[in-house]
């Protein structure tokens, strides 16, 4: 077997700088950094205000610059002790390193985000997502 009938092995690292330099495609919201079967990971780095809907899969955030505060849907698990709830919302601020849960299907957002805020959000499993 030659390696052009080898399975193409997706990329091992990524960094922020070079997610920034790939750029957000034109109708995107993200740029696109690494993918596997179900699997994706974008950079996401939204400047004054955050545009998004729920996704269809399930989501993780993880927070690598910055800080700002995430807005969940009331009807999810809730994320961390510190949260807070606001007509129907849970509230928390988030720093370097968190790492954040969203259930496919539920209304999220960041606000009050800091200039440098950026963070890497992946996606998985099926339409629906995970029961």
């Amino acid at each position: 077997m030659d390696s052009a009938d080898l399975p193409s092995l997706p990329r091992l690292r990524i960094t922020p700088e070079d997610a920034r330099r790939v750029g957000v495609p034109d109708g995107h919201l993200s740029a696109p950094a690494l993918s596997h079967g179900t699997m994706e990971v974008r950079w996401y780095q939204p400047q004054d205000t955050d545009p998004q809907t729920p996704h269809d899969r399930d989501e993780l955030y993880v927070v690598v610059s910055g800080t700002a505060l995430f807005i969940r849907a009331d009807e999810s698990l809730p994320f961390a002790d510190t949260a807070i709830r606001v007509g129907g919302e849970e509230k928390v601020s988030v720093q370097p390193g968190d790492v954040l849960f969203v259930p496919a299907g539920t209304e999220h957002r960041f606000e009050a985000m800091s200039p440098d805020f950026g963070t890497w959000m992946m996606f998985w499993g099926p339409e629906g997502g995970e029961r």
